[in-house]
């Protein structure tokens, strides 16, 4: 399964249903990152110095950062879904299609 650093803005209960699927996710909260305004960039050379691929909510920056730099483990963008646990559901089965995620930019939609 796949090593995860999720963004501040990421929801917990999406985070907790992706460890219960098996994957590694670690949270900025768990980082001790959270609340201190850390630019965007930082964030994603956090996650490339863990090498774990970032998961947010933030999807225009951090697309934004990947086409100016894609030397990354992988960025997840996903649109806000109240549903986080299908999110989560949605997230892995992306991820368990074992493509691999290095310098790579998944989107993740809600659907319909």
């Amino acid at each position: 399964m796949a090593r995860l650093y999720a963004n501040e803005n990421f929801p917990l209960a999406a985070v907790e249903e992706l460890r219960r699927l098996g994957h590694d996710v670690l949270t900025t909260q768990d980082a001790g990152q959270a609340n201190r305004s850390v630019p965007d960039a930082e964030v994603l050379q956090f996650a490339v110095s863990q090498q774990r691929v970032l998961v947010t909510y933030n999807r225009t920056d951090f697309i934004d950062l990947h086409y100016q730099d894609a030397v990354h483990e992988g960025i997840i963008v996903c649109t806000v879904d109240a549903d986080v646990r299908a999110l989560a559901q949605r997230i892995h089965q992306q991820i368990a299609q074992g493509a691999p995620m290095h310098g790579k930019l998944l989107r993740v939609n809600r659907p319909g």
